[in-house]
């Protein structure tokens, strides 16, 4: 306990350059005294009076030259060793050439030069690797919490990296890998064998009695993950993973941080190739706007634009706690970006215009809308005053203010409308194409089906249902729905506004649909339990306005494929530009006048093939059971 504390009154860096300055005193007398006995016929050993602190003036400020002292010892690895034989034969060279113009090297033969640096390296790299092979591998004796046997599921460079990480922490012993890669099949990573393959992960944890399961291959494809998944649920043990390698690059995790598996590891798509090069271009040094810049989609649009370095960014929100919160933010993370926080609605249109006219935002992302469905399906005036309206005043206030580029958020609900919020979605993109026909700014639109964890989802819904006990609440038991990751969608939007001209309609090619009961069963047993017996599942019937599938285009669209391979482009169906600012018009004035019927026969003229379908009862309300298996 004394030696411990003397020791930590010691500069670590002060221990270490003592250290290493006896090492280099220790090996030069090394080396002179092997010259001398390995020749006894020889004089007796002499040194010269400046021989050793030459050796150690020398010596040390090449160690210093070199960062030697700036490696820590806990972590030495075979950089460090390289760094000691670089900074050892550095110093031989120099101390020959000090001895040449001290004496002339007399008393120093030039054999002593060339075994002194072989001995300083085992002198230095020996108590460094060993430091660390004693930090790794030892145990605490007093730890009174019981140690967790593991089994790490990946073999490769970041199931190795766990490893050591776990060898530090007294809580986890590592017991071995599993891995699909049959050459290394009964080989050792660091120590810890190669057990076997993924597929016999139930049988290989059985035998070993392992009590966690660790997943560490952050390049997986997603039905990779499924795949482990499936084979970690069958052992009937906890299960974590290690962050995805998008997700360590964002910043959004650590690389080797231990987390529960998320239900967006296995819904999530597989990251999608883009030409950052050309939404840099876009967006760099740009003064950006964004509506509904507070929202789930708004809010990670908001983060992207900044870390692209756009010159400014302009955010308009009604909500004064999601402003607060994104202007906190980004503030803090990005202080050289000028950040304007609008806390308005973006219907009103003299504010809207105003704003315009300070900022001169040179590209709009429309984010801000109404989009649960259910509870849109009772109140037409709201859905198409937000989504339609207040669509038309920004947009009319970019062309005004001769803004470059206005990318429109829509959803595959748009396509084939069976419910309000759809309806009005479709709408608000009919006005953005026809607006690119008669003015000199791009209005580009962007559909993508469900957004994992966006505000009013169903995965946020059923976590609080499987915490609460159940029931898990579906609509139907053949419902669908596409789904995609937030960061995607945005990243989505950032490239279609690169890729358009003006007028397109974009969509992502998103893989196959999900079926939302298999999303439900699948969050249940990522909780530990299980589906029909822990936690039940009840379907409660489609609502109003409600599809069993989503579309992403409609059949007389002609989608075809664009520079982007993931990306498809519509051929918008043509609407009179008379016509439509007519509607709009009476439009307007009956929800002013809170004419709902003349609102329909509106909507009907612009949207002949929408069938109105009334709302059931409970649907005005977000009601508790009502909110499953539909997001916008």
């Amino acid at each position: 306990m004394f030696l411990r504390k003397f020791i930590g009154i010691i500069h670590p860096r002060t221990a270490v350059v003592a250290h290493d300055l006896a090492m280099a005193a220790l090996a030069w007398w090394i080396a002179k005294a092997l010259r001398y006995a390995l020749m006894p016929e020889s004089a007796p050993v002499t040194y010269l009076p400046m021989e050793f602190p030459l050796v150690l003036l020398v010596q040390g400020a090449v160690f210093n030259w070199t960062g030697l002292y700036k490696g820590v010892w806990r972590f030495a690895s075979l950089p460090d060793l390289w760094n000691i034989i670089k900074a050892t034969v550095i110093g031989s060279l120099i101390i020959g050439l000090a001895m040449v113009m001290y004496a002339r090297l007399d008393g120093v033969p030039r054999s002593v030069l060339l075994v002194y640096p072989v001995v300083l390296v085992v002198l230095l790299g020996l108590p460094r690797l060993s430091y660390r092979f004693w930090k790794d591998s030892r145990i605490d004796l007093f730890q009174s919490t019981p140690t967790k046997r593991v089994l790490i599921v990946g073999a490769d460079r970041a199931g190795d990296a766990l490893a050591r990480d776990l060898r530090r922490d007294s809580r986890y012993s590592v017991i071995g890998f599993v891995d699909d890669n049959l050459a290394l099949r009964g080989a050792q990573i660091g120590g810890v064998p190669v057990l076997g393959t993924i597929d016999q992960l139930a049988e290989l944890s059985r035998a070993v009695a392992v009590q966690m399961l660790l997943i560490a291959v952050p390049g997986a494809t997603t039905a990779q993950m499924r795949r482990i998944v499936a084979f970690c649920e069958s052992t009937g043990l906890p299960f974590r993973t290690v962050p995805r390698l998008e997700d360590v690059v964002a910043g959004r995790a650590q690389f080797n941080e231990i987390k529960e598996v998320a239900i967006e590891d296995l819904l999530g798509r597989d990251a999608v190739e883009l030409d950052w090069t050309a939404i840099r271009e876009t967006v760099s040094g740009r003064r950006v706007l964004v509506t509904g810049g507070g929202g789930s989609i708004g809010s990670e649009l908001c983060r992207q634009v900044a870390r692209l370095g756009a010159a400014s960014l302009t955010v308009v929100e009604m909500s004064e706690y999601n402003l607060y919160r994104i202007g906190q933010e980004l503030t803090s993370a990005y202080p050289e970006l000028i950040f304007n926080g609008m806390l308005t609605d973006a219907r009103e249109s003299v504010a809207i215009q105003r704003l315009f006219e300070e900022t001169q935002p040179q590209i709009v992302f429309h984010a801000a809308a109404y989009k649960h469905v259910p509870m849109l399906q009772g109140q037409l005036r709201e859905a198409f005053r937000n989504n339609v309206l207040g669509t038309r005043v920004v947009a009319d206030a970019a062309v005004r203010c001769g803004a470059e580029t206005f990318v429109l958020i829509s959803t595959d609900k748009a396509v084939n409308p069976t419910s309000v919020m759809g309806a009005c979605k479709r709408m608000a993109e009919i006005w953005c194409q026809n607006l690119a026909a008669h003015t000199a700014t791009r209005f580009i639109t962007v559909r993508f089906g469900n957004v994992l964890d966006s505000a009013g989802s169903v995965v946020p819904l059923f976590r609080r249902q499987i915490r609460q006990g159940g029931p898990v609440t579906i609509t139907h038991p053949e419902i669908s729905r596409y789904f995609m990751t937030i960061p995607e969608a945005c990243q989505l939007i950032l490239q279609a506004a690169t890729l358009g001209k003006g007028g397109e309609i974009f969509a992502l090619d998103m893989g196959d649909p999900v079926k939302i009961r298999d999303l439900a069963e699948q969050m249940i047993r990522l909780a530990g339990k299980r589906p029909g017996s822990d936690i039940q599942i009840v379907y409660t019937g489609l609502r109003s306005g409600e599809k069993l599938f989503e579309e992403l285009f409609h059949p007389l669209e002609n989608y075809t494929s664009t520079t982007h391979a993931k990306i498809f482009q519509a051929q918008h169906r043509q609407v009179s530009w008379e016509l439509l600012q007519t509607q709009l018009a009476r439009a307007e004035e009956a929800v002013w006048a809170f004419d709902e019927e003349t609102l329909r026969r509106c909507v009907s003229q612009l949207l002949p093939s929408f069938r109105w379908s009334e709302p059931q009862s409970g649907n005005v309300l977000p009601l508790r059971r009502n909110e499953s298996g539909d997001i916008a």
